[in-house]
């Protein structure tokens, strides 16, 4: 009996060796992924430069080529929206990726949890899963962004409490209301970060007839845009090349005027919200009036966007410790609760 005993033992010690857990929120604009005693092993853009349908690049290196490629070799956003725009660049990201943060060997099973947006179709899910199958992965699992993170958050998900969280990515903006581990109530703005870089780069082409690249718009974004109260004093260096006379220039804009580029994304963002509390039942919405609303997200860190909402919504508004890691670190954490969650098959 006791050496029956110590061979499963052994068996079970044997097969939590070869089985490595993977975490990996597939964002438009980032790729994140996370693995269980070692935090983040990888935060790359989710961009893919190829030659000859080969990969050259992927990550910050493949990010730089953007409008920089010669002839033959092509950057590209393999995700738009937060959902696979390209399966088969998608495969070639993720495989690049996984490569990166782990060795492979013939024994060894990976497990997977990958984040995807809150109301994507079954074609697209399944997309996603074929992606991971045939990265190499052996068990992939799916979980929607709203509740990984709110698992990442520390919100208390599968109590009977209604949590409202407000997921603000770069290609969507996912609002969600959850209770018992699972999404009551939810919607999805296609509008994220990107679509404020877009803007401002249209106002200022538009206003000013400069044009400008996405990365200088992102920069702008990150220093001088504020969702409110912009500093009077606060402005931003714009260069790039002025189409009246086709030679690189400067311009020099406020901080206020880059506020007023953003009303239209934050009055979408405001009208969401507000239609999610005009369906949510009274029980959930005397829970969400005591505990108030949770920003998460990388766009959730535009200055200020905390201190908007809650003037304009009239509740609490709190911004996440680490928003930008915080789905990526849900994911992960709920691959110890599969039994629990409601998960697409693998």
């Amino acid at each position: 009996m006791m050496a029956e005993k110590k061979r499963k033992k052994k068996k079970g010690l044997s097969f939590r060796f070869w089985q490595r857990d993977l975490a990996i929120d597939l964002g438009t604009t980032n790729t994140l992924i996370y693995m269980p005693q070692k935090g983040i092993v990888l935060e790359e853009p989710s961009v893919v430069a190829l030659r000859n349908n080969s990969v050259v690049a992927a990550g910050k290196k493949a990010y730089r080529m953007l409008g920089r490629t010669p002839p033959g070799i092509t950057a590209v956003k393999p995700l738009q929206g937060g959902v696979i725009a390209n399966f088969e660049l998608t495969r070639k990201m993720l495989d690049y990726f996984i490569s990166r943060v782990l060795r492979r060997f013939p024994f060894l099973r990976l497990r997977m949890m990958i984040t995807v947006p809150y109301g994507i179709t079954q074609v697209e899910r399944r997309a996603v899963l074929a992606a991971g199958k045939r990265a190499g992965v052996k068990e992939t699992h799916l979980i929607e962004e709203p509740v990984a993170a709110a698992i990442g958050s520390g919100l208390p998900v599968a109590e009977p409490r209604g949590s409202f969280i407000v997921n603000c990515g770069g290609g969507v903006t996912e609002i969600a209301v959850i209770s018992l581990g699972g999404i009551v109530l939810g919607s999805s703005l296609p509008q994220g970060g990107e679509t404020i870089d877009e803007s401002i780069q249209r106002y200022i082409y538009r206003n000013y007839r400069m044009e400008i690249g996405l990365s200088t718009a992102e920069e702008a974004k990150k220093k001088a845009v504020y969702a409110a109260d912009p500093p009077a004093d606060l402005s931003y260096t714009f260069r790039g090349i002025n189409l009246y006379r086709r030679t690189p220039d400067t311009l020099e804009v406020k901080a206020s005027e880059l506020h007023e580029v953003v009303g239209p994304q934050l009055a979408a963002l405001t009208g969401a919200v507000r239609a999610i509390f005009e369906q949510m039942p009274p029980q959930l919405a005397a829970d969400v009036m005591q505990d108030g609303i949770v920003l998460c997200g990388g766009n959730s860190l535009l200055h200020n966007l905390d201190l908007y909402l809650s003037r304009e919504i009239n509740l609490p508004v709190r911004r996440v410790e680490d928003p930008f890691t915080c789905v990526v670190r849900g994911a992960s954490e709920s691959l110890k609760f599969l039994h629990a969650l409601a998960l697409p098959d693998k």
